[in-house]
């Protein structure tokens, strides 16, 4: 296939390049200029995708590393380097805001870019490594070092790809390939194309080791890519099974198409509210959507607290009786989320067995039969078993008993949702929540899964 129609569109043009060269020398020039007039022992790097020429058309975000000697105290690299950054914005008209990662750094906008200010230690290689952001500049040079003339297209070519399938993104909500992992995957197998073909056949536990390093046995995860600056580290650890799977059935699906085109550009879907309601009405399914308010926290906290709260509340429904076909989270990532269980069913019989213990320990049944009355217990083959009464036959009124003050316990709910979720949750209807065409796209996502990975 010829790809330049599709680069012609995705690669960053002659005005944004030009755009994001002057903004970052200025905001490089002037830390650097600051750090020499005021003798402090530290250099401002352009790091990450801009700096090596791997960033889509629109997504130049620029970031900043802002490079101290291993000797300096850590209190000194945090207080020294936010105020160059803060010094920075005040300059330049930025609004500065602090994130936190390994340390506190800076967020801001300026002239239309987004730029991170990030304070870090300046290492050689990763055994020097004093916090994660520090191998950063590592990567920025070793990419930039072994990406020959060109390939940067086809990593533009692998991220659009991958974008359009869902897969791209290492960030939690998504559990996808970083981009540094695309960068080392066109290292790696050299084109798009090529990629793809290889990863059509992976199999759990693949390994790219560039260098040889031959650390892949420390690690179990779906693919171990090892970090070339850091033997011990690897790259593909964010990148979780389902998102993996996906890839290698895209890479499949791409291949054998002769629509290859589409898969570079997005779902082309005309969402009808009443289509997809009508959906889950013809699958007879009982369908609970848990709404509440949400904290204001990191995006990269919040996430992970949402899956947690979610997947427990899964495992306690089906604990008790009440099978959960599928589940999963939504969020606007501003006020509101909601927690989606479709269940196999709307109401259970009042009674459910109780399992004693086996018939070979004598004292430990005699116990069961004092407690529960032996005209109440009986046998199901070895087991001593007596018919309970189910407390709660409706998911809806268990779920409702569950999430209260005295019992949010049982379930292993995100830290800073506990309180949220007791002030303001509410069982809705999902049509009342439909309206929302981003909830809408949830909803057809959750009938239809795995939609992106194939046209």
């Amino acid at each position: 296939m010829d790809y330049k129609l599709i680069l012609d569109e995705i690669k960053p043009t002659e005005d944004e390049k030009n755009r994001v060269r002057e903004v970052s020398g200025k905001l490089l020039e002037f830390i650097n200029d600051k750090c020499h007039i005021e003798g402090i022992d530290a250099e401002a790097v352009l790091v990450g995708s801009v700096a090596k020429k791997t960033y889509l058309r629109g997504k130049s975000d620029i970031d900043i590393f802002i490079a101290f000697p291993l000797t300096t105290d850590k209190k000194d690299l945090k207080q020294i380097g936010l105020d160059l950054a803060h010094q920075c914005c005040d300059v330049f008209n930025g609004e500065p805001h602090h994130q936190f990662a390994s340390h506190p750094y800076v967020t801001t906008e300026i002239e239309g870019f987004e730029i991170d200010f990030v304070p870090c230690y300046r290492i050689d290689d990763g055994s020097q490594l004093k916090s994660a952001v520090d191998r950063t500049i590592l990567h920025t040079k070793y990419v930039q070092a072994n990406l020959d003339e060109g390939q940067n297209y086809e990593v533009l070519l692998l991220k659009r790809f991958m974008d359009m399938t869902g897969t791209y993104g290492s960030e939690f909500k998504v559990g996808g390939f970083a981009g540094y992992l695309c960068e080392l995957l066109i290292i790696k197998y050299e084109t798009f194309e090529n990629t793809l073909k290889e990863a059509s056949n992976w199999q759990f536990g693949h390994v790219i080791d560039l260098k040889d390093y031959g650390t892949a046995k420390m690690f179990k995860d779906p693919l171990v890519c090892i970090d070339p600056t850091d033997k011990n580290r690897n790259v593909g650890a964010a990148l979780r099974l389902d998102k993996f799977s996906q890839f290698i059935q895209s890479a499949r699906n791409y291949l054998n198409s002769d629509k290859k085109i589409e898969y570079f550009y997005p779902l082309n879907k005309s969402l009808d509210k009443n289509d997809i309601l009508n959906e889950f009405k013809v699958r007879a399914s009982n369908v609970i959507a848990i709404g509440f308010d949400i904290p204001q926290i990191p995006l990269d906290t919040l996430h992970p607290q949402l899956k947690k709260t979610a997947d427990s509340l899964k495992r306690e429904l089906n604990k008790n009786d009440f099978l959960v076909f599928q589940h999963d989270y939504w969020t606007d990532e501003e006020s509101h989320a909601v927690i989606l269980l479709e269940l196999a069913v709307s109401e259970l019989n009042n009674i459910k067995i109780h399992d004693g213990p086996k018939i070979y320990y004598r004292q430990a049944c005699d116990n069961f039969i004092e407690k529960f009355g032996l005209e109440n217990c009986y046998l199901l083959d070895d087991v001593l078993v007596y018919n309970a009464k189910r407390e709660f036959t409706t998911p809806e009124s268990f779920i409702s008993n569950l999430l209260t003050k005295e019992h949010i316990s049982i379930i292993k709910v995100g830290k800073n949702l506990t309180e949220p979720i007791l002030n303001s949750y509410k069982i809705y209807d999902i049509g009342d929540l439909a309206d929302d065409n981003d909830f809408l796209i949830f909803l057809d996502d959750f009938l239809y899964p795995n939609q992106h990975i194939r046209r």
